[in-house]
């Protein structure tokens, strides 16, 4: 596999992470309630098809791929999810997604 396929991998890993932490604490539910379900299938699908390689963070990219919507929503899942980990003690894993020396 190329960098760039484990990159995205890794960023879509991510993303189902973030969704899933999201989900489970504001919907209360045991798995992916459908409206979580379609944000992970769209941003998934927005992932496949960047393209920059290296793909940039979505939040320093100059082409927004994602519908205004879906950005919103986006935005709010990652800000939530960031602040449930870092209040829950997981530094280790953040410092390792956003500090790991990917542009």
């Amino acid at each position: 596999m190329t960098k760039t396929v484990d990159n995205k991998e890794q960023e879509a890993a991510t993303l189902a992470s973030f969704i899933e932490i999201y989900c489970r604490e504001n919907h209360k539910t045991p798995s992916l309630c459908a409206e979580c379900a379609d944000l992970l299938y769209y941003a998934k699908k927005r992932l496949d098809a960047c393209p920059y390689d290296p793909k940039p963070k979505c939040k320093n990219c100059q082409t927004h791929c994602y519908a205004p919507a879906n950005r919103v929503k986006i935005k709010a899942v990652m800000k939530f999810s960031g602040m449930f980990m870092v209040r829950r003690g997981r530094l280790d894993w953040l410092f390792k997604y956003f500090l790991s020396g990917k542009k």
